[in-house]
């Protein structure tokens, strides 16, 4: 199947000069999200997967399903202050300052194989923390799906000593 006839290219959003690959148009079609959902579970498969954990918010609903499939847990990572319990946190760099990612303290256990999941691969800022947070936790990251990567961003390069599935690439 070709899932980049799922996704509308939005000109100029969020801001001028950008080109926004909007993935709801893949989801609202049942199709093309469980097909995209499968090859996720049969790369996750291979890897052995023991926990899916995920970025807000389109982590989750990339992660989510995955996870059900594979009949696994999944640990949501959020930004600093939306989790509830003891976590363990990660300052990174964006464009324009830092932000903190967390996930609960207790989330994965020593040795656990882990994916990780996002929507899109762009600076690589986000999964680079992610990645941080679930091997301070002692978990093995096996692996780490996207729906695309934006190629011409060259954050596969901060990934680079990991696993990585993307689905379409421009």
């Amino acid at each position: 199947m070709d899932l980049k006839q799922y996704i509308t290219i939005v000109e100029d959003w969020p801001k001028p000069g950008i080109t926004f690959k909007d993935i709801t148009t893949l989801m609202d079609n049942g199709d093309a999200y469980r097909y995209a959902t499968d090859q996720i579970v049969t790369y996750a498969k291979e890897k052995q997967i023991d926990l899916v954990v995920g970025p807000e918010a389109r982590g989750f609903i990339i992660g989510c399903p995955v996870a059900y499939s594979l009949g696994v847990g999944f640990a949501p990572v959020r930004k600093e202050g939306k989790l509830p319990r003891e976590t363990v946190k990660v300052d990174y760099g964006l464009e324009y300052g830092k932000d903190v990612l967390t996930i609960h303290k207790d989330a994965i256990k020593p040795g656990q194989r882990v994916l990780i999941t996002d929507d899109l691969l762009a600076t690589g800022g986000t999964i680079e923390a992610t990645i941080k947070l679930v091997e301070e936790l002692g978990g093995v990251v096996a692996g780490i799906a996207f729906l695309i990567e934006l190629s011409y961003l060259d954050g596969k390069e901060k990934l680079k000593d990991y696993d990585v599935l993307t689905l379409m690439t421009y």
